[in-house]
């Protein structure tokens, strides 16, 4: 076999291969299921989350074709390689990495998508913020940037992913949330709402802290943790001990093949905009990690609505005082 057939069928650069050797303590290793390939209308998306990721020429690989999908759609993995100036292994693994099992799939993907685009549905594309830009074309865009990063991250939920992960917090004992900097925040936002209809949860953003808690997760437990890049070792390190003690562990990441997604049994993909000067990844990743931790908590109330709606109407009967004018009554 020739090198760049081996190449070929290698796993696809920077993707996880599933669970750390030996798995869970106690736990027989099995394979990892592998992931639903991506519908036609979120490959754009795919592409814009994962590109920074990539290598050079994956990147060609993968902005042509997201910029050109009926043309690409009809190139072969050879006619795809020479027009981007690459190899076919190199387009082999771009459409793996961007969650198809081959190229074929791939094509299949980009003509949908070119028939998507052709209904006049296709994304317009906006310029980033500039020093000098007057404060309506800044909120015009950040608008547009927001509008477009919720719709990505909408587009590339896996559903069976969401799914399992609701029915984790639905029926957990305990629920931990690691998070720092603008992901703290959003392990805060997703805490609160969680203790307003009965459920158990803590937000931890101190390293120190979240791990010494993760040691006392068991099975009936839940961790769950967010960071875009995938790779912020305070938030991976009390998402691992967690994993070892046999706690259910979810990944909310902007990069499904990053390390966190190593000791995640579910895994949610977030997207984002460009990042910018004067729009860093941290302004729009947490706008879709918000969504996606508002999907998960409208699934755990539907799933456990008989107890969560008294628990919500307990928490708003007690906050009410508050917004009445005069403070508490006495």
């Amino acid at each position: 076999m020739s090198d760049d057939v081996k190449e070929i069928f290698a796993p696809a650069e920077g993707q996880a291969t599933g669970r750390p050797a030996g798995g869970r303590s106690g736990a027989a290793t099995t394979p990892p299921k592998p992931p639903t390939p991506p519908a036609p209308a979120a490959l754009a998306a795919k592409v814009r989350t994962l590109a920074p990721s990539m290598t050079r020429s994956m990147q060609r690989v993968a902005e042509t074709v997201a910029g050109d999908p009926a043309g690409c759609a009809a190139l072969t993995v050879t006619g795809l390689a020479e027009l981007t100036g690459t190899s076919e292994a190199t387009v082999v693994r771009t459409a793996r990495l961007l969650g198809y099992p081959g190229y074929r799939d791939l094509r299949l993907a980009l003509a949908g998508l070119a028939a998507h685009q052709e209904s006049g549905r296709a994304p317009s594309v906006t310029a980033d913020i500039a020093v000098d830009d007057p404060l309506p074309d800044v909120v015009a865009k950040l608008a547009y940037d927001e509008q477009q990063t919720l719709a990505d991250t909408a587009a590339g939920l896996d559903m069976a992913q969401l799914g399992a992960a609701v029915a984790a917090l639905a029926g957990a004992r305990r629920i931990d949330i690691y998070g720092v900097g603008a992901s703290g925040l959003v392990a805060q936002d997703l805490t609160q709402k969680l203790l307003r209809i009965g459920l158990i949860a803590h937000a931890h953003s101190d390293p120190h802290l979240a791990v010494t808690n993760a040691v006392q997760l068991r099975a009936k437990d839940v961790a769950i943790a967010i960071t875009h890049s995938g790779s912020t070792g305070d938030v991976i390190e009390p998402l691992r001990v967690a994993f070892d003690h046999g706690a259910t562990t979810i990944a909310i990441t902007g990069r499904p093949d990053g390390p966190v997604s190593q000791y995640a049994d579910h895994v949610l993909t977030t997207s984002t905009a460009r990042e910018s000067e004067l729009r860093p990844a941290a302004m729009s990743s947490r706008t879709s990690q918000l969504l996606v931790v508002d999907c998960l908590f409208v699934g755990v109330a539907q799933r456990t609505y008989e107890s969560a709606a008294p628990a919500l109407s307990a928490s708003y009967e007690a906050l009410a005082h508050r917004h009445r004018t005069g403070g508490p009554s006495r």
